[in-house]
């Protein structure tokens, strides 16, 4: 890691919700560095007292750097992100407030500093706690608006300081309103498409995994040995053809409620058996077919033979304990490069060998 990207993580962090949060801290630390810088502009202009900008400015580095060591360390004490919003929110309040008593004739423009402030925090914000934070502002403006208009009527006119604040209530309890609304509506548009996600994932898991014995379905399985097909170089792989025997006679005597649980039995039995990396799919009926990776073709028949060995002991809910389930199965190595239907091919063909030699047996391609 080079010095500057670790430079970085060490101001930023790597987690990306708080790399989020402090790209909204750096957006409104920007916004007050713009603003006092327009009023010192101002003040050299004889429009704004030089030391009320100094004061603001000074305030405003505090009060930003503290926030900055908050959102950074908000993990470490606890702080959701709306606690931090609520908390700036507040802090941008009472700059408002400061900068409304000493811009004089051009106090009126700082009014519009209140809804930024509840627009900024309206992201963070419920629609209710966006409401309280609006109302807080009025309360601190509508405070210091009538603080002036008692201690300096003839450059705060009672009168004119009471419009004033009626327009300025008026325009932030809109702002609040719609921000409120938007709010609702990107919570609706955000569980929607929560919603559209885990309807995608459940046709997913529908188009790849077979309903009765929650296995791989057959048209996943050719997906699998496709993407085995491209690995570059080819590496060895054997594939399995595994069939239970006398299944039909399963359904027949007892029931197909009775085979449908012993699909699943039988499913469940060989998923636990296989290793990390192997596959497993429901081939058709009663089969069902292993993709081995990085196996050779020993390997592969120890594997098949502990499960069919396994088997034997095999106890299927609701049915008689005296039905033993078995299988018999086919093993094909790939050689080289060869399409796995090839492979797949010959396996079957040493499945029926399997049964024609007497069942619950395993015969090599």
């Amino acid at each position: 890691m080079t010095m500057r990207a670790r430079i970085v993580n060490l101001a930023l962090g790597t987690d990306p919700k708080l790399r989020r949060m402090l790209r909204y801290w750096a957006a409104t630390a920007t916004l007050y560095a713009l603003f006092v810088a327009l009023l010192a502009a101002e003040s050299a202009a004889g429009m704004v007292p030089l030391a009320g900008v100094l004061g603001l400015g000074l305030y405003a580095t505090l009060g930003g750097s503290l926030f900055y060591l908050l959102v950074r360390a908000s993990a470490r004490f606890g702080l959701r992100p709306h606690t931090l919003a609520a908390l700036q929110g507040l802090f941008g309040i009472t700059c408002n407030m400061w900068a409304y008593s000493i811009t004089g004739p051009l106090r009126g423009a700082t009014l519009m500093g209140l809804m930024v402030v509840v627009v900024f925090c309206t992201f963070a914000l419920r629609p209710r706690q966006t409401l309280l934070l609006a109302l807080c502002g009025l309360l601190g403006m509508g405070v210091t608006m009538w603080w002036h208009q008692l201690v300096d009527p003839l450059h705060y006119p009672p009168r004119v300081e009471a419009v004033t604040f009626a327009i300025m209530a008026g325009c932030s309890l809109t702002v609040t309103f719609l921000t409120g609304e938007m709010n609702k509506l990107r919570a609706h548009l955000k569980a929607r498409r929560a919603s559209l996600e885990a309807a995608l994932e459940t046709i997913r898991v529908l188009a790849t995994t077979d309903e009765l014995t929650a296995v791989a379905n057959r048209r996943h399985m050719h997906e699998l040995l496709a993407d085995e097909e491209r690995c570059t170089p080819a590496r060895p792989a054997c594939v399995a053809l595994l069939d239970i025997d006398f299944f039909k006679r399963i359904n027949d005597h007892h029931g197909h409620a009775a085979g449908d649980a012993v699909l699943r039995a039988f499913a469940h039995h060989l998923r636990s058996g296989l290793r990390a990396g192997d596959a497993l799919a429901r081939w058709g009926g009663e089969e069902f077919l292993l993709l081995l990776p990085d196996t050779g073709l020993d390997a592969a028949h120890a594997l098949v033979d502990y499960l069919r060995a396994t088997t034997a002991g095999l106890a299927v809910p609701g049915l008689d304990p005296a039905v033993r389930i078995s299988f018999s199965a086919g093993v094909a190595i790939r050689h080289g490069q060869e399409a796995f239907s090839d492979a797949i091919t010959r396996a079957d063909k040493a499945l029926y060998r399997a049964k024609a030699d007497g069942r619950d047996r395993i015969c090599l391609a």
